[in-house]
């Protein structure tokens, strides 16, 4: 599967949202990753459904939204239809998970589970039907510019040899910490989506970084 790359837009300059991401655009990123936080999940609050959708008619970029919001569920139905293809809920923040997967599908999005570094992979045992992605957060949820993890690898590694050996068809993302020096492991692990943040955002020649990122994967 080639490697993708998800720059996200926690990091970019919030006066001015459109130019940002015509700018990963036109440097080459697969999608946009969009980082929702309510406050209450995690300390920090972050963009709703309205940003999301003056954003929507701006890009034809595939729409990531990754909601680190308590009881997903009942936000889930704003995210769809703000115009977001694909719907990540945390497997820690709802005590219906099923139920919430089932309500991004009916809704004519993907879903995805994110898992925080000290969640196990045996949150997705029940649900690896439903599921379009797996998002393994590489650090604790919450704010940009925290340094990786490196004991998420063996997850990483775990989840992509489950996703082979049930032969299905999904996106390994992983997300926190990503740039040129923890990216190869996180590549050789399996991961099939990077997200990279202040990388890219807010580094010297960060825009470079979505190419560099891309070519790893066949120096690899």
């Amino acid at each position: 599967m080639t490697l993708k790359v998800a720059p996200s837009l926690l990091s970019a300059d919030f006066s001015c949202l459109r130019e940002e991401v015509k700018r990963i655009e036109v440097n080459g990123a697969d999608w946009v990753h969009l980082d929702v936080m309510d406050g209450h999940f995690v300390p920090s609050i972050t963009i709703g459904p309205v940003v999301v959708e003056s954003l929507r008619p701006q890009t034809g970029l595939f729409m990531d939204a990754h909601l680190m919001v308590s009881e997903p569920e009942n936000h889930i139905e704003e995210f769809a239809r703000a115009g977001v293809n694909l719907i990540t809920v945390q497997g820690e923040a709802t005590a219906h998970l099923d139920r919430a997967l089932r309500k991004i599908k009916s809704l004519g999005a993907k879903a995805g589970v994110a898992l925080n570094p000290a969640t196990p992979a045996s949150v997705l045992e029940y649900v690896w039907p439903l599921l379009d992605l797996v998002l393994i957060m590489s650090v604790n949820p919450g704010a940009g510019g925290q340094s990786f993890i490196p004991g998420v690898i063996p997850k990483i590694e775990y989840v992509a040899g489950q996703i082979r050996s049930r032969n299905l068809t999904m996106e390994l993302e992983v997300d926190g910490g990503i740039n040129r020096e923890t990216a190869p492991a996180v590549i050789k692990a399996g991961a099939t989506v990077l997200v990279a943040g202040s990388a890219v955002f807010k580094a010297e020649n960060g825009m470079d970084l979505i190419g560099d990122l891309k070519n790893m994967q066949n120096m690899l």
